[in-house]
């Protein structure tokens, strides 16, 4: 069978996400396979080139991955043809931007998200690509990772009966920076540059929601800066003007109610970073990163409050395992192959920008809702 090229314009390779989970786990890892397998058989073979603006960092990754083409000027590269597609993983402040032009040079667009700071401008993005008929793709990996998956299997073979409720616990301590090295970039706490964790996060649990347990309608949150100050990777002392922990409930079609707590001021006391309690008529799960516990309407102990006796039961024990029953691989390796299968024979995919506007308009919404100490109603978007 054949093999076709697809020329991919890498930009924001260098850093920690765009370098790990795109270059090295997806693109890189599809090149060693030997291409992505279409339907007839055939293989598509990605084609990168990687763009940064330190040309010694962009050329010994290169070098370290067997890529061959890279370079510094972003322009020239989108000019260029023979390259179809436009990846961005770089600031969000700059990405509207950056879609833009490359939808003007008529590429395909596949991005990380946010895809904006606000909604007017991630608007225009969506509708521009529309009228431009290009194809496009918002990275929305924690659907891919195997917790969620089983959870989805759960939900589609009825498992939880009617889902009454959803409960979210995602975060960790990330140290201030001045006695120990922080595991997060200081932009991350600086509003000024696209820091916060609503921005951040919320636009990953409007996807999670949206395809798991039904359309966000309306959402109530309160975001805090409990760390007012941090230290930056030269160990210079600065103001956190950035939310680095929100608490928002969501309310969701056929009336599932869930509560997501996003936090960088937390110790992790719970099997994961981040964990999913669902809880139905017939049945429980809890969803972790990689695993998934449940707990059936038969099974479900009988436990009575009694505050007075220290208590003995493992509750822990009375749940059980969802088995391992299909593969599992790298998350957005797969939304990647997906991506180039749509492009390739326009194989369905629905993780498109306008999905990628959703987050977006829910990060308004949840910092609206914050600022103004209300719920926020999600009107329907449409390009």
């Amino acid at each position: 069978m054949s093999t076709r090229r697809l020329g991919i314009i890498m930009n924001g390779v260098t850093g920690r996400m765009g370098m790990n989970q795109h270059l090295i786990r997806s693109i890189v890892a599809i090149r060693n396979a030997g291409g992505t397998v279409l339907s007839d058989g055939s293989r598509v073979m990605p084609d990168p080139i990687l763009i940064g603006r330190n040309a010694e960092k962009v050329e010994a990754l290169a070098k370290k991955y067997g890529v061959t083409r890279w370079a510094t000027d972003l322009d020239k590269a989108l000019d260029n043809k023979d390259d179809e597609v436009f990846f961005d993983a770089a600031t969000t402040q700059m990405r509207p931007t950056l879609l833009e032009k490359a939808i003007s040079k008529g590429k395909h667009i596949y991005c990380e998200k946010p895809i904006a700071t606000g909604l007017v401008e991630a608007m225009k993005v969506v509708k521009l690509a529309d009228q431009k008929g290009v194809k496009t793709g918002v990275v929305q990996d924690k659907l891919f990772l195997p917790g969620l998956l089983k959870l989805k299997m759960l939900r589609d073979s009825g498992f939880f009966g009617r889902m009454l409720s959803v409960r979210g616990e995602f975060g960790y301590w990330v140290f201030e920076g001045d006695w120990q090295e922080a595991q997060r970039p200081s932009w991350n706490y600086r509003d000024e540059d696209g820091g916060g964790i609503i921005l951040d996060m919320i636009c990953h649990w409007r996807y999670v929601l949206d395809n798991l347990f039904g359309e966000v309608q309306s959402v109530t949150c309160l975001g805090a800066t409990h760390i007012p100050d941090r230290w930056d990777e030269n160990g210079k002392k600065y103001k956190a003007t950035a939310d680095d922990a929100a608490y928002a409930t969501f309310q969701l079609e056929g009336g599932v109610i869930a509560h997501i707590n996003s936090s960088w001021c937390t110790r992790v006391y719970r099997d994961d970073l981040v964990t999913f309690q669902v809880d139905g008529t017939h049945g429980s799960a809890v969803a972790t990163l990689t695993d998934c516990f449940i707990q059936p309407r038969q099974g479900t102990p009988r436990p009575v409050w009694n505050p007075d006796e220290r208590r003995t039961e493992d509750f822990f024990a009375e749940w059980q395992t969802v088995p391992d029953n299909q593969p599992s691989d790298n998350g957005f390796k797969i939304q990647w192959e997906m991506f180039i299968r749509h492009l390739m024979e326009n194989a369905p995919y629905k993780h498109t920008l306008i999905e990628g506007a959703k987050g977006v308009q829910l990060v308004e919404c949840a910092l609206q809702s914050w600022k103004e100490r209300r719920w926020i109603d999600i009107p329907a978007l449409k390009v």
